[in-house]
């Protein structure tokens, strides 16, 4: 992989996400945080604003947030794309279970507190799939010690700390899962 081509890494949160854009030997190609859903919608609908309304309504508010998350994630797969035109795939947190139904989300209390992020990280595996990118789910857990060993290096945080030092801030938790995340991905996508 050459430095005109990278993996995308992805850490999400809700409404937002950092993605970080590495080449095989971990060279960060790009970084950025973007926003996944419109101003005026709420961020985390499963979980919050759909808890106080009627089940229609409910299903209608999430509905339009899963809407806005598709078009957001679209335009931050844009993005990346003009400044690191080629990208091998992108890597995303598994997902849990979650029922079926937006209904059933609202209803089920495990439920209402992973769709959201579920949500999210479809939208961008949806938006990175129509571009024909290749899809990675990595486990928050231990894709660390992945990248670690993909890298062939003792200490990941001393390689953070010389991008950080490179890049300058900000360069936070999410950045390194990310960028772990993309690091582990791209080098078993090219073994």
């Amino acid at each position: 992989m050459s430095k005109n081509g990278g993996m995308i890494g992805v850490s999400d949160h809700g409404g937002w996400a950092v993605l970080v854009t590495v080449a095989r030997d971990g060279t960060l190609l790009d970084r950025r945080r973007v926003e996944l859903v419109d101003e005026g919608l709420p961020k985390i609908p499963h979980h919050s604003e759909a808890q106080g309304l009627p089940l229609d309504e409910a299903v209608e508010l999430v509905e339009r947030v899963r809407v806005s998350a598709e078009k957001h994630a679209v335009l931050a797969l844009d993005a990346v794309t003009m400044a690191v035109p080629r990208i091998l795939g992108v890597a995303l947190r598994k997902c849990p279970q979650i029922p079926p139904t937006i209904a059933e989300r609202i209803t089920d209390y495990r439920a209402q507190n992973n769709a959201d992020w579920v949500m999210y990280r479809k939208a961008l595996a949806s938006a990175a799939e129509a571009r024909g990118w290749p899809v990675h789910w990595y486990d928050a857990k231990s894709v660390l010690g992945a990248a670690r060993q993909a890298l062939h290096v003792e200490n990941l945080d001393a390689h953070f700390l010389q991008v950080r030092k490179a890049v300058g801030p900000p360069w936070n938790t999410d950045h390194k899962l990310a960028m772990a995340a993309a690091i582990v991905t791209a080098s078993a996508a090219v073994e």
